[in-house]
């Protein structure tokens, strides 16, 4: 598949004969990361190799939830007794509950790193998870996307580096230097409950084409570190690793065709970062223990064969999927003998933190491997710039943050993402201008949100939320609500895992109401509905996805989105239903 990227500023991802690990600017403030390193103290050493959680909206508020994880109160003390390497935003942190607020967090966190009693000044990475789509950890006003998968069925290279240039403006503007993304796991499995939507595609050339042009995009024109994830590839597993232990059955030769083109494309675009998943892969490593544990995997394969030289981070060691086999101490210590640099969010830091210095002081974790480590991730926070001023100006968000430019470019690439899978009645486009119409199924915001973008259209709305696994009486309740409307408009949300989400399709078709199906997540839900006529996917509930639903319904835009996986048969995994560039138009 030759997919070229198009328009000025995007180039291949092997333009500029860049070296394949090396990211951008690298070479740069050598003298600054060497006298660095010369100057630090072995606490300070391998508090670089930590990223911590920190509770709390700003800084210097002491926060109980901090006590028994770090034994201080206050994020601006889990800096500095620690001397982190980074610290990652999540809402059930309270990171991330406005620009203002995450912008103050921020200053407050550098400031803490910057005025340590020490003789060096190290910055923090700042990072949080916004691939957008269904992992979206900042909401509006930040500009909203439609995530990976929704930008595969939109096929435009350069549609994927500007959505990642939008969000790294504006996370940098927040602060934030790093994002964990994009996703480089080529989605094969249908049944895949961890990954999915936020693959770009079930190809591997179309998602290794996205993920270099969004490498560019949040590097180059974003200003933030970025990070391939989940290596060596997470994309066929029917097992989640938050909960438990996948394995990969590929063999060696379906790894180098499925799993690495994304990450090597990735590589070779100057990617700053690539992040380990907790999932053993016995072609690459029969031990049985985790690629995250796995020297050959880490050394072996990414460093030594991939070439690449930036910085390796683990997933979050909270998940389950690591901390089966071994203690959270131990799990830190293997994961930096395996050939991590950095330990993302270990569950017991104080156990952890000891156990490095303890491997460090036998011999175990070798001086030189450990200044190695701490040299990758001093360079590459001086070659993103932030060994020159990472203090962010609060005035200046709303030049930067969800601005109109922003919010026109996320709506106009979300619209060209909407893929028309059925429209056998040719009920689409809908004459919404007077329209009586019923919108219902999945999602409270979700279903206001589209009831309000058809209302845009000139139709008038009634809502009838029913939730992921709607009962007996919801579904009879909007079966009753459908009489005598013009339409009815339902959404679903992984309905191929749930009987009563299928129920309720099928008694809104009994109703004779015309009815148009929109999958906001998954585009396998078409597979499970039966004989549903009319059926769209967005691959997100994400508002900005649903609005551009609501303009194809409506007829206002074309639908031009091309399935970016194979949709097999229910039950069937190996005869497709809607193949892999299946679409239809007006």
């Amino acid at each position: 598949m030759a997919l070229a990227f198009a328009g000025a500023g995007a180039p291949s991802a092997l333009a500029g004969g860049r070296h394949p690990g090396r990211g951008h600017g690298h070479g740069h403030h050598h003298g600054w990361v060497t006298s660095t390193l010369r100057r630090m103290t072995l606490h300070e050493k391998v508090g670089q190799l930590f990223v911590q959680q920190v509770y709390g909206s700003d800084a210097t508020t002491p926060d109980e939830r901090n006590l028994p994880l770090y034994g201080v109160s206050t994020p601006a003390e889990v800096v500095q007794k620690y001397a982190l390497g980074g610290v990652i935003y999540f809402a059930w942190t309270d990171s991330v509950e406005n620009p203002e607020q995450i912008a103050g967090l921020s200053n407050g966190l550098q400031k803490a790193a910057l005025t340590r009693r020490s003789k060096v000044r190290v910055p923090l990475t700042l990072s949080v998870d916004q691939e957008q789509g269904i992992v979206t950890r900042i909401g509006p006003p930040a500009t909203q996307f439609p995530g990976s998968m929704a930008l595969g069925a939109g096929r435009s290279a350069k549609d994927a580096r500007t959505a990642a240039a939008i969000t790294g403006q504006e996370l940098r503007a927040m602060g934030l230097t790093t994002n964990f993304a994009p996703v480089c796991d080529t989605n094969v499995n249908p049944l895949n409950p961890v990954i999915g939507t936020r693959s770009f595609s079930s190809d591997p050339q179309l998602a290794a084409q996205l993920a270099a042009a969004q490498v560019h995009g949040y590097q180059d024109d974003g200003g933030v570190m970025s990070s391939a994830k989940h290596f060596p590839g997470h994309g066929d597993t029917a097992t989640d690793s938050h909960v438990a232990f996948p394995v990969i059955t590929h063999t060696r030769q379906e790894w180098e065709e499925i799993d690495a083109p994304p990450f090597e494309a990735a590589i070779a675009a100057g990617i700053d970062m690539v992040m380990t998943a907790h999932l053993a892969f016995p072609a690459l490593d029969d031990s049985g223990d985790p690629a995250t544990l796995s020297h050959p995997i880490l050394t072996g394969l990414l460093r030594e064969e991939l070439g690449f030289e930036g910085v390796i981070v683990t997933d979050s060691l909270e998940m389950q999927g690591v901390r089966e086999l071994y203690g959270d101490a131990e799990v830190a210590v293997r994961a930096l003998l395996a050939g991590a640099d950095q330990l993302l969010m270990s569950p017991a830091l104080d156990d952890a933190f000891a156990a490095v210095l303890d491997a460090v002081g036998s011999g175990r974790i070798g001086r030189r491997d450990l200044d190695a480590k701490v040299r990758r991730i001093l360079t590459m926070k001086a070659g993103r710039g932030l060994t020159d001023d990472v203090m962010v100006d609060p005035d200046a968000l709303d030049r930067v943050v969800g601005t109109a430019e922003h919010l026109a470019a996320a709506d106009a690439i979300s619209e060209r993402t909407t893929t028309l899978v059925r429209n056998e009645a040719g009920l689409l486009p809908l004459a919404t201008d007077g329209a009586d119409l019923l919108v219902t199924g999945y999602g409270v915001s979700t279903t206001a949100t589209l009831a309000a973008a058809l209302e845009e259209q000139g139709a008038t709305t009634t809502v009838r939320q029913t939730g992921t696994s709607p009962t007996d009486a919801d579904i009879a309740a909007a079966a009753a609500a459908a009489a005598g409307r013009d339409a009815v408009v339902v959404t679903t949300m992984k309905a191929w895992t749930d009987d009563q989400q299928r129920k309720l399709v099928a008694a809104l078709r009994g109703t004779g109401v015309p009815v148009v199906v929109v999958a906001v997540r998954d585009p396998y839900d078409v597979a499970y509905l039966g004989e549903a006529e009319t059926y769209l996917a967005t691959y997100s509930y994400s508002p900005v996805a649903v609005t551009a639903a609501a303009r194809v319904i409506a007829g206002a835009v074309s639908p031009t989105g091309k399935l970016p996986v194979d949709v097999p048969v229910a039950g069937d995994p190996d005869t497709v239903l809607y193949p892999f560039g299946f679409g239809l138009g007006y």
